[in-house]
Order: structure tokens, then sequence, then C-alpha cells
């Protein structure tokens, strides 16, 4: 993976990941949940990732980190296949873009801009009800 694609973010990163960042945090309920945005995304410690108090983090925390790429099942000929099924499947949450800190990096704004910004607050990594395939690394 060369520099250029590691400043290319995922927005849907299992905690596990190299450089995973916590840039929001799962509101809402379970059958609407909406993220709220960090002002400042934190580096996914022990200490912030223990904050879910055993649920997994996934399910409360919406964690970036250098995309995968290649070695990201959900990633087909050269695009993040995750955010093109979620622009077709899933309708948008927020007119106006959400205040999002990685928005300059993410892979999901490069591939769909606005309309991957305005259904992103109600993805759930590890969604409660499997609305949303997970991210699964090869």
């Amino acid at each position: 993976m060369s520099s250029r694609d590691e400043k290319v973010l995922c927005p849907s990163a299992p905690q596990e990941w190299h450089g995973a960042t916590i840039f929001g945090v799962v509101l809402g309920t379970p059958e609407a949940p909406r993220v709220g945005y960090l002002e400042k995304p934190q580096p996914a410690s022990e200490e912030l990732l223990g904050l879910a108090g055993g649920v997994p983090t996934t399910q409360v925390m919406r964690i970036s980190a250098p995309c995968a790429a290649e070695r990201c099942a959900n990633f087909i000929s050269g695009r993040c296949g995750l955010i093109d099924h979620i622009v077709e499947v899933f309708n948008p949450v927020a007119e106006a873009l959400p205040p999002c800190r990685i928005r300059a990096n993410c892979r999901w704004w490069a591939q769909h801009g606005r309309e991957a910004c305005r259904r992103c607050p109600q993805i759930v990594t590890d969604a409660y009800a499997s609305r949303v395939p997970e991210i699964t690394i090869r």
C-alpha cells in the first residue's frame, strides 16, 4: 500500500485496523440510528474503546482507518462496494452535509460525494439487525 493509499480512510473500519480513529458515536435507536460526529476525531485507545461497556464498539462508535483496499472483502474492482450498496439501497437521512472531520480523506466521499454523506449518519458498522453488511478483511 502506498503512502497515498494510507491517506484514504475507510469510514466504517473495525477497531483492530492500524491507525483506527473514532470519529463518531452512534446515537438514536437500533431502528433509526444516527451518528453524532466528534468535533475532533480521537485515536481508538483502549480507554476510549472501553467506554463501549462490553457492547461491540462497532455498534456504538464509528471508526475510521486507512482503507485496506484489496485486502477488504468489500473492495471490488478498485472501489468500495459497501458504499456503492449503501447509496443504492438506503435513502438519504440528511439534507445538509454532516459535520464530518474525515470527509477530505474519506473513501465514501471520494466515490459518491454528497450522496454518501447524506446516508452516512444512519450507518452502523456492526448493525444490530444486519441492516448493512460488515466490512471483512480477507
